[in-house]
């Protein structure tokens, strides 16, 4: 049987991406597929595909976006706090550690890190831009310190720029983002989907 694969496009500093990714891991988990973990830059990807940063979007949008994250944080059964502390944040380095771990440690560590990461915005109001920070959450998942600095090096800037390349071309217009053998699934909430369309191939 040929291997499932599954290309995860994915925001440090999403609350989306937040809401969706225990669940995504053990939707893959359970249909056997492997996960290309993908950090991206939106700051890229929206100039391409007509997305908004949050600031720039219409008050109405803005104001719709928390209703459905409580909605949505409510229905999962997840922690979320709506207007986190250190809220908008710039994920650039937490992007880049995440692509560090996954290149030493693989996609198991690189899927932890970023869990704890995230959680971090959305739940433990930590700042992801600091660090400090990095480096504690690099200890509580028992990865080794070194990886922050590995974070900064040329290799993994020039994979960050290449895998949001790699989103454009791919039709990625948001995080998060799950492409299954050439299907797009955009967003969380269509998790759903994903998990059918896995099903189908057995």
């Amino acid at each position: 049987m040929t291997q499932k694969t599954i290309d995860y496009y994915l925001s440090p500093q999403s609350p989306w991406t937040y809401l969706g990714h225990e669940r995504f891991a053990e939707i893959a988990k359970a249909a056997g597929a492997t996960i290309n973990v993908l950090p991206v830059d939106l700051g890229r990807v929206f100039p391409v595909s007509g997305g908004l940063p949050l600031s720039k979007r219409a008050p109405q949008r803005q104001a719709y976006r928390l209703v459905e994250l409580k909605r949505w944080s409510e229905y999962l059964g997840r922690p979320l706090n709506l207007k986190p502390m250190y809220f908008p944040v710039d994920g650039h380095d937490a992007a880049k550690l995440i692509i560090a771990v996954d290149g030493a440690e693989g996609t198991d560590a690189a899927m932890k890190i970023a869990g704890v990461i995230m959680r971090g915005v959305w739940v433990e109001q930590r700042h992801i831009a600091d660090p400090a920070v990095l480096q504690a959450m690099l200890a509580e998942c028992g990865l080794p310190a070194k990886r922050l600095d590995d974070s900064q090096s040329q290799a993994v800037h020039d994979r960050y720029e290449a895998d949001s390349q790699r989103a454009i071309d791919s039709g990625v217009f948001g995080a998060p983002s799950y492409i299954y053998d050439g299907e797009l699934f955009w967003g969380q909430d269509r998790l759903d989907f994903l998990e059918r369309r896995l099903g189908t191939d057995t």
